[in-house]
């Protein structure tokens, strides 16, 4: 069900003809209210794609009605020819559904530097419109790429839903990830609001997904609230149960990184700040060289304390205890038990890594570096 869980929405998935592999790849999602509010976040890159551009612009108001996902191709420095597709797209849905164009947020998905046919997009716009309904598992098939499987969630708040989808499995870094993700809720909340819980629940998930370090130029995370519940919850609590979904999805997205073999967990702890934290758990999250030994299944904690070495945070290099998957290999700066009691041969890896410098914590995701990984990136457009 994902977006259709909560109250007020209709979904639908239709077939444009815009991947060449054939199959779903436009996706619409409606909220019928009685509310209307919403609220967003972008990719941090300068390098912005067409529909970025104006989904920022639309968001202004807190006000959406409709948002309409293509995946086969991002629109992204396509030109003034680009733009209009994109404001062209945004007014067949308003036409489609009586709506205003400019409270339709636009989400492209796919390769860089190829115009998307507006010829194909407005038909199937129009028979997107007439097929809505409670057909989530179809918007959420149409907005993937080099996904193997849909992703999406749903959690229940007190007499409320939360429902959401993502796309991504590439390109996965801050800046949000390289995804597109919708949620949907029936709460009773103001857009001010659902921008302070969006906000929240996307620093801990999204932002800290770090899969190969590369940012997208479309990335976008949408949160739509129809207000059909008729329940106003605390904002906290609200906050929690969406970070649940957020963090749910992020790490379907980290296990399905294009031709990884490894889901590597770097929880970071004893910083002095969380800022530390976080930068150290990221210079080994884009560290090759660790990443290629996790492929390898070798437990070089070497390459660990060379990664952070690296960064501005406070800690002393000879403090710092280190475990892989419950095995403690680096204690106070020198070696601790065998690397060969470390199992790396599961998927999953958890690090551990403990600076002694205060009580600050952070948790970073992401992926081992493999022959697969680059040879899917290196076809990509071909």
């Amino acid at each position: 069900m994902s977006v259709t869980a909560a109250q007020g929405f209709d979904a639908s998935g239709v077939k444009a003809g815009l991947k060449a592999s054939g199959g779903l790849d436009l996706a619409l999602v409606v909220n019928r209210g009685p509310l209307a509010n919403a609220a967003a976040v972008f990719t941090s890159n300068r390098a912005l794609a067409n529909p970025i551009i104006w989904s920022k612009q639309v968001i202004a108001d807190g006000t959406v009605s409709a948002i309409v996902l293509n995946s086969g191709g991002a629109n992204c420095f396509t030109g003034a020819q680009g733009f209009q597709v994109t404001h062209s797209t945004a007014e067949a849905v308003g036409a489609a559904l009586d709506v205003s164009a400019g409270d339709v947020l636009v989400c492209s998905t796919g390769l860089i530097g190829e115009q998307l046919p507006l010829e194909k997009l407005l038909p199937a716009i129009t028979e997107a419109a007439a097929s809505l309904g409670d057909h989530g598992d179809d918007a959420s098939r149409a907005i993937m790429t080099t996904d193997s499987r849909p992703k999406v969630s749903v959690r229940h708040g007190s007499g409320y839903t939360v429902g959401g989808m993502a796309k991504g499995a590439g390109m996965l870094a801050p800046g949000l990830a390289t995804m597109l993700v919708v949620i949907t809720t029936d709460v009773v909340l103001s857009s001010a609001e659902l921008d302070i819980a969006l906000r929240k629940a996307t620093r801990v998930s999204f932002d800290r997904l770090d899969s190969d370090g590369c940012m997208s130029t479309n990335d976008q995370v949408s949160l739509l609230a129809s207000g059909a519940s008729g329940v106003e919850p605390q904002l906290a609590a609200f906050t929690a149960v969406l970070t649940e979904v957020c963090l749910d999805l992020a790490e379907q997205l980290q296990g399905d990184a294009e031709g990884s073999s490894h889901d590597i967990r770097i929880e970071v702890v004893g910083a002095e700040t969380e800022d530390d934290a976080v930068e150290v758990g990221r210079s080994i999250a884009r560290n090759n060289l660790f990443k290629a030994a996790i492929f390898g299944n070798d437990p070089n904690w070497g390459r660990v304390l060379a990664a952070i070495g690296t960064t501005d945070a406070e800690f002393d290099p000879y403090d710092v205890d280190v475990s892989m998957n419950g095995v403690r290999v680096c204690h106070l700066g020198a070696p601790d038990r065998p690397r060969t009691d470390v199992d790396l041969t599961p998927r999953k890896v958890d690090l551990l890594l403990d600076l002694k410098s205060g009580s600050a914590t952070a948790t970073i995701l992401t992926n081992d570096l493999t022959h697969d990984y680059v040879h899917e990136n290196s076809a990509y457009s071909s």
